[in-house]
C-alpha cells in the first residue's frame, strides 16, 4: 500500500515538474506566428519608449492643462470614460500608465493579411495582470450579452491545449502564458496556434524578402514595419494611386523618384526611433531601376555633390519645400512621359505661349532655370492702415534660380504683367475692381507688386478674402521670386541675401526636403477659428458646440507637433527617407 502511494506521489510530482518546465519555456518571437502571406507587419519591440513619450508625466501634465481638455471634463461621456479608467486601475492594482507598461512591455506585433484579416499579438510583462484584465472584460462581455439576449456570443473552445475565446462571435483570441493573441477571424487564430505547435504553414520570419528588409532597419529600433510591395501592388486602389503619376504632370514632378521606387520595389522597410521628444521614421525600399525617360531621371541628382538646397528660413514660416528638379529636361520629355495630352496641359501651354510672347517654353523659358525649385508658406502680418481680411490666408511663394538672370529678367517681367493684365481684363468684364501695379524697392531690389485698393472701404477690419493677395515678382541676384504677398517677397529677398553671405551648399544625394512648423500652423487655424466653425456647421450639419469642439481638437493636435521634417534621397542606389517629428509636450 505504501509503495503504491509513493508511486502515485512520484507520478504527480513528475507531471507537475513537467508542466512547470513546459510552461516556463520562453515563447518564440511573435513574428514566427505571423503567416507568410502578411502584407504589412508592425513589430513594436520597445512599447515603454512610446508610453513614456506620449503618456509620461510631462506629456500628461501638458495635455491636461490644455483648455480643450478642461472643457472635455464637463462632458458626461468623457467623465464616464474616466470612471472606466479608474475602475480598471482599482481592478488591476496599478495606475493606468504602469498597467499599460506591464501589459505591453514585452512587445506588440500587428499584421494585416489578405481578405481584410488582422492579427494582433501582445507580450505582457505581468502574466497575472494580463489574466486579471481578461477576466474583467470577460465578465463585462457576459453581462452585456445577457442584457442584449445573445449570451451564446461569448464562448470558449479548446484547441491544441489552448483555450480560445470570443466575446462577440466574430473575433477570436487566446492567452498563452504572457502572450495575448487576437484575430478578427477565428480561422486565422487557429492557424496561429498551428504555427505555434509546428503543424501550420510557413511564417513571415522565414520569408527571404522579410529577412532582407529587416537587415536594413532592425538594429536598436523602437519599432519596425515591413510591407510586401508585390502583394500591395495587387490591390487595385494602391496600383491606381501610383499610376496617377503617369497621367498627372504636377504629381509626376512633385513625387518624381518616389512613386517609381515603390512601384519597382519588392519590399519596404521602416524603423521608428525615439530620442527625447522627437520621433524619427526612416523608410527604405529596394528598388534601384530608373528609366532614362521616367520622371525620376529628372529628379535624381546627376553629380556626386548635387542635391536640394536647404529650405529658406523666413519670419512666421509655416512650411517650406525644396525640390531638386530639372524643369527643362522634364518638360522636354513631356511627350514620352505623357503621351495622352490632357486638357490641363494644353491650357497651360496655350497660356504660357501668350505670357511669353510665343517663345519656345522648353528651350527659351525653362532652359533658363537651374534644377532648384523652392516653395515657402508663411503667416501674414496685415497693416491695419490697409486693412485685415476676415479670412486670413497664409502667403505662399515659389523661388527659382536662373541660368542667365540678366537677359531673362525682362522676359519674366513682361510675362508677369501680361498675367496681371489678363486678370484685370477678366475682372473688368464682371464689373469687379482690379489690381493696381506698383514698383517698390526693398534692400536695393526693385520689384513689382499689385494690390486691391481699400481707399473706399469704410470697415477695414473684415475685408474680403481677395485682400490676402498682393502678388509680387522679385528678382534679386540670380533668383526669381513669385509670391502671393508683398511681405513674403521682401522676407525672401532678405533670406536669399543671408544665404549668399553664408555660401550654403546643396544637400548631396537629397532630392526632396520638406519642413512644417506646427505652432505656426496652429496660429493660422486659431486666427480663422470662427470661420472654420461656421464652415463645419454648414458643411457637416453640426451644432455650434459640436463644431467648436471639433475645431478646437484639431488645433490642439496641431499644437502638439512642434516641427516636422522630411528628406528623401538615395544611398548606394536605394531610395531612403527620413521623417523627424518633434513634439511640443514640455
Amino acid at each position: 500500500m505504501f509503495e503504491k502511494l509513493r508511486l502515485k506521489l512520484i507520478l504527480i510530482l513528475a507531471v507537475w515538474v513537467l508542466q512547470t518546465t513546459v510552461g516556463a519555456q520562453p515563447l518564440p518571437p511573435a513574428i514566427q506566428w505571423i503567416p507568410q502571406d502578411a502584407v504589412i507587419s508592425l513589430e513594436l519591440s520597445n512599447a515603454k519608449a512610446l508610453v513614456d513619450l506620449f503618456a509620461g508625466e510631462k506629456a500628461v501634465e501638458f495635455i491636461t492643462s490644455l483648455p480643450v481638455y478642461q472643457k472635455q471634463t464637463a462632458n458626461p461621456k468623457f467623465r464616464e470614460f474616466l470612471g472606466i479608467v479608474a475602475y480598471l486601475e482599482a481592478t488591476l492594482g496599478a495606475d493606468w500608465r504602469t498597467a499599460l507598461t506591464r501589459l505591453t512591455g514585452g512587445g506588440i506585433t500587428f499584421a494585416i493579411c489578405p481578405e481584410e484579416t488582422v492579427i494582433l499579438i501582445i507580450d505582457a510583462e505581468d502574466e497575472h495582470m494580463l489574466n486579471r484584465l481578461h477576466e474583467t472584460f470577460l465578465n463585462i462581455a457576459r453581462s452585456e450579452a445577457q442584457k442584449q439576449g445573445r449570451s451564446n456570443s461569448v464562448a470558449s473552445k479548446e484547441y491544441q491545449g489552448i483555450t480560445a475565446w470570443t466575446f462577440d462571435g466574430k473575433e477570436a483570441h487566446a492567452i498563452i502564458g504572457k502572450r495575448f493573441v487576437l484575430s478578427n477571424r477565428s480561422a486565422r487564430l487557429k492557424a496561429v496556434l498551428e504555427r505555434r505547435s509546428g503543424t501550420g504553414g510557413a511564417s513571415l520570419a522565414s520569408k527571404p524578402n522579410y529577412r532582407r528588409a529587416k537587415s536594413k532597419v532592425e538594429s536598436g529600433s523602437v519599432a519596425t514595419v515591413f510591407a510586401d510591395l508585390r502583394l500591395l501592388m495587387q490591390i487595385p486602389k494602391v496600383a491606381e494611386l501610383l499610376e496617377q503619376q503617369s497621367r498627372n504632370p504636377m504629381a509626376a514632378l512633385a513625387f518624381a523618384g518616389i512613386a517609381e521606387s515603390i512601384r519597382d520595389s519588392s519590399w519596404l522597410a521602416l524603423k521608428l526611433d525615439v530620442q527625447g521628444d522627437t520621433l524619427t521614421l526612416q523608410p527604405v525600399v529596394d528598388g534601384k531601376t530608373v528609366s532614362p525617360t521616367s520622371p525620376a531621371a529628372f529628379a535624381l541628382p546627376k553629380e556626386a555633390g548635387d542635391g536640394a538646397l536647404p529650405n529658406l528660413p523666413v519670419p512666421r514660416r509655416i512650411a517650406a519645400l525644396t525640390l531638386y528638379r530639372d524643369l527643362h529636361q522634364f518638360y522636354a520629355a513631356k511627350d514620352e512621359l505623357f503621351p495622352e495630352r490632357t486638357s490641363g496641359l494644353i491650357f497651360f501651354e496655350n497660356m504660357m505661349g501668350i505670357f511669353f510672347s510665343g517663345r519656345d517654353l522648353t528651350n527659351e523659358v525653362l532652359a533658363e532655370t537651374k534644377p532648384d525649385l523652392r516653395f515657402v508658406v508663411a503667416e501674414q502680418q496685415f497693416d491695419p492702415t490697409i486693412g485685415t481680411p476676415q479670412i486670413r490666408l497664409p502667403a505662399f511663394a515659389v523661388i527659382l534660380r536662373l541660368q542667365n538672370p540678366g537677359p531673362f529678367k525682362e522676359v519674366a517681367e513682361e510675362a508677369w504683367q501680361k498675367a496681371l493684365g489678363l486678370i484685370n481684363f477678366t475682372r473688368g468684364q464682371q464689373a469687379l475692381p482690379g489690381l493696381i501695379i506698383d514698383r517698390p524697392v526693398h534692400d536695393d531690389t526693385k520689384f513689382s507688386m499689385a494690390y486691391f485698393s481699400t481707399a473706399d472701404v469704410k470697415d477695414k477690419t473684415k475685408l474680403d478674402t481677395r485682400f490676402n493677395m498682393r502678388p509680387s515678382l522679385a528678382m534679386p541676384g540670380d533668383y526669381l521670386i513669385l509670391s502671393s504677398a508683398e511681405g513674403l517677397a521682401c522676407d525672401l529677398i532678405d533670406a536669399l541675401k543671408r544665404e549668399k553671405e553664408r555660401t550654403v551648399e546643396a544637400l548631396a544625394e537629397t532630392h526632396s526636403l520638406l519642413e512644417i512648423e506646427g505652432r505656426r500652423l496652429a496660429s493660422i487655424l486659431e486666427a480663422n477659428r470662427g470661420v472654420l466653425v461656421r464652415g463645419d456647421m454648414v458643411k457637416k450639419g453640426r451644432t455650434q458646440e459640436e463644431a467648436e469642439a471639433g475645431i478646437d481638437m484639431l488645433i490642439t493636435v496641431v499644437k502638439l507637433v512642434d516641427r516636422i521634417g522630411l528628406s528623401i534621397g538615395t544611398d548606394e542606389g536605394l531610395t531612403q527617407a527620413r521623417l523627424e517629428m518633434k513634439l511640443n509636450i514640455n
